[in-house]
C-alpha cells in the first residue's frame, strides 16, 4: 500500500506504507543511532512526535520485549528507508512490523530519509503527515499542519501511581535483573550470584515525567530503593517519604507547558535534599530557578553526541535526546553555572547549583544500548546522598 510523508512546507515523500493503518499528524524529528531502534520506540520522550531514522535499515534484529524502555512505544509514526522484514536474532520475539501493527504507530518505509534530514536540518523541525489516502488535498492539510502542537504531553506518559524499583546487587548470568520486574512484568529469574550490601539500602524518589525504565534500574543496581511518583505528585507528598536522593526524569514536549510541575520542583530545590536531573528534569529545574529554555532548530537525537565536562575537560560520548535546551546566557551565577557544553554546538549540556547538592544534564548517562561513558553520574549522586547524610 502506498504511503505518504506530507511536510509543512509542502513537501511530499511517497513511499509504503508500514504499521498501523491509520492517519497521524505530528512533529516529524529524525534520530542518527545506528541500533537501538526499540529502545527509540518505546522512549516516553517521543510522546507527540513522529520519528525518522537516518540508518537506512531498521529492524534486522527484530523486537526483544525485555530491552522494551517503558510499557508501550510512544511515537506518533515510524519513518524509515527500509524495514527488514525477516530478522535474524536469538533473542527476537517479533518483528517490528507486528510490533507497530500491534500497538497502533503507522510509518512510513522506502522513502529517502537523507532528503528528509537535510530538509529538517537546513529548515528547522517541522510538523508533517503521514497518511495513505492518494487523493489527500494539499492545501487543506498544510493549515492543519501548521496548527499542530505536541501540547502537554508529560501527563500522557507518567505512571498512574507511585510504585517502588527495590535496590539489590542481585546478579545473573547476563547481567543485573533489579527492578526488571516491575517493568516487564515477568518473574525474575533464580540469580547465581548475590553480593552483600554495604548497610541500608539509599531511598530515592524519582518523579516520572516520562521516565526510561533504565534510570530506575541503574540505580536499584547500585543497591537504591527507587520509589516512582507521578508527575504531578506535590513536593509535599515527596519530601513526607523522607527519600535520601531525588531524581527528576526524562520526559516529552516542551519544558514550559510544565507549570504546576515547575512549582513543586521550585519546593523540592529549596528542601536541601540532593538532587540529580535528567533531561526535561534538567530543564524544569533551570525554569523553577529563574533560568529559561528555548526550542532548538532540529534538536539534539542519536547516540553520538560528544559532551565536555567543563571542570576536567574531558570529552564523554552520549545518547541524547531533546529539542528544548538551557539558555545559558539567562543564567545566574548566583543560582547555577555551566558544568558540561555539547562540543558540536556549544548548548547546554549540564548544570551545577550554586550552594547545593544538585546537578542536572541534558544527555543521558541511563543510555540503553549506550554509550555507557557517563554511567558514573549515578555513582556521583549515590556519594553526594552518603557525604549529606553523613553531614
Amino acid at each position: 500500500m502506498k504511503a505518504f510523508l506530507i511536510l509543512e512546507d509542502g513537501t511530499v515523500f511517497e513511499g509504503t506504507h508500514i504499521g498501523a493503518e491509520k492517519e497521524i499528524i505530528s512533529e516529524i524529528v529524525f534520530n542518527t543511532s545506528m541500533a537501538g531502534y526499540l529502545e527509540v520506540l518505546t522512549d516516553p520522550s517521543y510522546a507527540g512526535q513522529a520519528v525518522c531514522m537516518t540508518y537506512p535499515l531498521i529492524g534486522n534484529y527484530g523486537v526483544c520485549m525485555e530491552d522494551m524502555e517503558s510499557r508501550q512505544p510512544w511515537p506518533d509514526g515510524f519513518i524509515v528507508r527500509e524495514l527488514s522484514r525477516i530478522p535474524s536474532n536469538f533473542r527476537c520475539d517479533k518483528t517490528i512490523q507486528e510490533f507497530l501493527t500491534e500497538n497502533g504507530v503507522p510509518g512510513i518505509a522506502g522513502i529517502d530519509t537523507r532528503a528528509l534530514t537535510k530538509i529538517l536540518r537546513e529548515k528547522g523541525t517541522m510538523n508533517g503527515m503521514i497518511t495513505t489516502n492518494e487523493n489527500y488535498d494539499l492545501q487543506s492539510i498544510l493549515p492543519r499542519l501548521k496548527a499542530y502542537t505536541t501540547g502537554k504531553v508529560v501527563e500522557k506518559v507518567t505512571c498512574e501511581s507511585k510504585y517502588t524499583v527495590k535496590g539489590s546487587q542481585t546478579l545473573e548470568e547476563n547481567g543485573p535483573i533489579s527492578g526488571s520486574a516491575v517493568y516487564t512484568g515477568e518473574k525474575e529469574k533464580k540469580p547465581t550470584l548475590v553480593r552483600e550490601l554495604n548497610g541500608k539500602n539509599k531511598k530515592v524518589a524519582l518523579l516520572d515525567l516520562g521516565t526510561k525504565k533504565n534510570i530506575a534500574q541503574s540505580l536499584a543496581q547500585r543497591g537504591c530503593d527507587v520509589t516512582v511518583y507521578p508527575a504531578l505528585t506535590s513536593a509535599e507528598e515527596i519530601l513526607a517519604d523522607r527519600p535520601d536522593g531525588i531524581m527528576l526524569s526524562n520526559g516529552p514536549g516542551d519544558p514550559k507547558e510544565c507549570e504546576s510541575v515547575i512549582r513543586e520542583i521550585k519546593k523540592l530545590y529549596d528542601s536541601d535534599v540532593p538532587i540529580f536531573a535528567i533531561c526535561l528534569g534538567h530543564q524544569l529545574m533551570a525554569l523553577a530557578t529563574g533560568a529559561d529554555t528555548f526550542k532548538m532548530k532540529y534538536g539534539h537525537r542519536g547516540g553520538n553526541h560528544p559532551v565536555k565536562d567543563l571542570k576536567t575537560g574531558r570529552v564523554y560520548i552520549t545518547s541524547q535526546n531533546h529539542g528544548y535546551v538551557v539558555d545559558m546566557d539567562r543564567l545566574d551565577p548566583k543560582v547555577a553555572t555551566p558544568a558540561f557544553v555539547n562540543v558540536n554546538d556549544g548548548t547546554c549540556e549540564g548544570l551545577s547549583y550554586t550552594g547545593k547538592n544538585i546537578f542536572t544534564v541534558q544527555y543521558h548517562p541511563e543510555a540503553c544500548p549506550g554509550p555507557q561513558d557517563s554511567g558514573y553520574l549515578f555513582d556521583r549522586f549515590i556519594q553526594m546522598m552518603e557525604v549529606e547524610k553523613n553531614a
